[in-house]
């Protein structure tokens, strides 16, 4: 059994002498990592696919230090002097939240920088965005849910932001609904609310239990469930539309899947009425947002949010670290950063497509639920 190594003696040691070492997924580490850690996947070590320079200890953590036990094993195997973190991210992110809490200036801070150096890449194309689908309206009442992740806490403080500049008078409920996280999880939600002054509106649900064993599209009906859950309590709130914290990077990945893995061309649009809840409409005001703007705000601030917090990511024995089931969206999101190398703009080409469609050179396309093959449109 390798050793382990807590927080504080990991604190101790003196800065880069020993090689901080990730092993969660790449969506885990995309949304957050400690200072200095690199990635390498449990894939590759179980398959001793690495290279590791062998002048300085090794400090490996996962989500709650149960893979990076193995890791750790693994590694020492090798001949690596590796040593497993206590507790893992999650020890280490509740304590960072605990830390910033004593910070009394730090929200005042962060709504400046938004002001300012955050206006162009985050505030302008959020109220671009507003403004280009006519996403709000005078006396609007508008749920802002917020799931606990990094896009969803932005689009909080931006239209925190939008309200103070009052053009026309609109109500905000900042609505959270907890389907199931575990203690960490919710806790660092909380925190991040506190933190930055959005003053959240908590309801529960168990929709994390009841899809748990679900096998096939787990993460499927879990969205859907989700969203009818909030369509619904934001309506016995007495709002009128949800805001959801969908960005540009979501849109064209969206617009991508659809035609590799569906058969068809079909994009995720900055709002749809609800079939199912009468006078409810939902809104994506991050439309024009990209996501590097909103790592680059989230890591400038020093700010750490939820990834998923599912069961089925909540766990280190369950996360996805076989390197077979990736999802389609990281995929997708590979496959457009392989083909930025060629064409800086793919991004915006992709984009622009939903916006030029030349129905003249389709095949076929459907309006209102009716289905037009080409022969009919050809012979219009």
């Amino acid at each position: 059994m390798a050793e382990e190594i807590t927080l504080e003696q990991w604190d101790a040691l003196a800065p880069g002498s020993c090689l901080l070492l990730d092993v969660r997924d790449e969506t885990a580490f995309s949304h957050g990592a400690l200072p200095g850690a690199v990635r390498l996947g449990m894939e590759e070590l179980r398959a001793g696919n690495f290279s590791l320079p062998g002048d300085r200890p090794v400090v490996v953590y996962c989500m709650w230090g149960i893979l990076s036990a193995e890791a750790a094993e693994i590694l020492a195997d090798a001949g690596c002097d590796a040593r497993s973190l206590a507790g893992g991210y999650a020890g280490w992110l509740r304590r960072e939240m605990a830390r910033q809490q004593a910070d009394e200036t730090r929200c005042a801070e962060i709504e400046l920088g938004l002001r300012k150096r955050w206006k162009r890449e985050l505030f302008t194309p959020f109220a671009r965005a507003i403004c280009r689908y006519d996403l709000l309206k005078e006396g609007d009442r508008v749920a802002v849910c917020i799931s606990g992740g990094k896009d969803s806490m932005l689009m909080a403080k931006l239209f925190q932001e939008l309200r103070r500049h009052n053009k026309y008078p609109f109500e905000l409920v900042f609505l959270v609904m907890d389907p199931g996280y575990n203690e960490v999880n919710r806790a660092v939600l909380e925190a991040n609310a506190r933190l930055l002054n959005v003053p959240i509106t908590v309801f529960q649900t168990d929709i994390f239990d009841s899809v748990y064993h679900v096998e096939k599209s787990p993460c499927y009906l879990c969205a859907r469930m989700r969203r009818g859950w909030l369509y619904k309590k934001a309506q016995e709130l007495g709002c009128n539309k949800i805001a959801l914290g969908h960005h540009y990077d979501d849109v064209i990945e969206t617009t991508l899947m659809s035609m590799l893995c569906s058969g068809e061309v079909r994009t995720m649009v900055p709002k749809l009425r609800s079939t199912n809840y009468p006078g409810m409409e939902l809104i994506r005001p991050l439309y024009l947002v990209r996501e590097d703007a909103i790592r680059r705000w989230r890591d400038a601030n020093g700010l750490h949010f939820l990834q998923c917090a599912c069961h089925f990511t909540d766990t280190c024995t369950t996360c996805h670290t076989d390197g077979t089931t990736s999802s389609m969206r990281l995929a997708a999101k590979k496959l457009i950063a392989e083909l930025k190398k060629t064409n800086p703009q793919v991004e915006s080409n992709i984009f622009s497509s939903m916006e030029n469609v030349n129905l003249d050179t389709v095949l076929g396309c459907q309006r209102h639920g009716v289905r037009h093959d080409f022969a009919e449109l050809y012979g219009e």
